[in-house]
């Protein structure tokens, strides 16, 4: 038991992945135009985002725009793990990123809270050689 996990490791490290099959559709019911989507797996940020974006642009990822789960503030501490390394492994807490118009993220963030998902504005995509930069 970890007093920063609130939990057992182990029932910590065994939560199921999420599936974002119900966000999606809702989005798509309520006409949000989804540019882009990538689900954060092995590779983390650095293999996953760029692949939703065209060339000519790259994106933008604000680390502090959102909460890091305490569990990997834990696994990086305990294995030493730099933190290029942690977002090029792990989802730091983003299972999902979207690209949506601006003008309609507002209105994305509150479908994707309505349909029990957490959401926040984490970054945005700007011209540039395809790729991340995470700041």
């Amino acid at each position: 038991y970890y007093e920063e996990l609130s939990a057992p490791l182990g029932e910590v490290l065994l939560t199921p992945t999420k599936i974002y099959v119900k966000m999606m559709k809702q989005l798509k019911e309520n006409g949000i135009r989804v540019k882009g989507c990538s689900h954060i797996t092995g590779g983390g940020f650095y293999e996953n985002v760029p692949r939703m974006l065209r060339d000519g642009v790259r994106a933008v990822i604000h680390k502090n725009s959102y909460p890091v789960p305490p569990i990997f503030s834990l696994l990086q501490k305990k294995g030493g793990i730099d933190e290029r390394m942690m977002y090029q492994t792990f989802n730091m807490g983003l299972g999902m990123v979207l690209a949506v118009d601006p003008k309609e993220a507002e209105r994305a963030l509150q479908v994707i809270r309505e349909s029990g998902e957490q959401g926040a504005l984490v970054g945005e995509i700007i011209k540039g050689e395809k790729g991340i930069d995470l700041c």
